[in-house]
């Protein structure tokens, strides 16, 4: 888990047939959270079910765009994928 301005980034271990992304909350992970899409052409927010302030979701994008050379080869390890 990364933790970035008191929020944690986490992957769910059922969600490995979707396209790479990354689950965002504060506190420990829940349903209620963001989820950001990390794709070859950019970066999407797929929804935001605990309403985050538009304002830090900003900051928060411009952390995993900035971070994503981490952030991906994580999740590729973390389902047991080789890259």
């Amino acid at each position: 888990m990364i933790g970035f301005l008191g929020y944690n980034f986490y992957f769910y271990s059922n969600e490995n047939s979707e396209p790479i992304h990354v689950h965002v909350s504060k506190g420990k992970p829940s349903k209620n959270s963001v989820k950001f899409w990390i794709r070859e052409n950019g970066i999407e927010i797929a929804y935001n079910h605990v309403n985050i302030p538009q304002n830090e979701l900003n900051r928060i994008y411009k952390y995993i765009c900035a971070n994503k050379t981490i952030i991906i080869p994580r999740w590729y390890k973390y389902f047991g994928i080789p890259k």
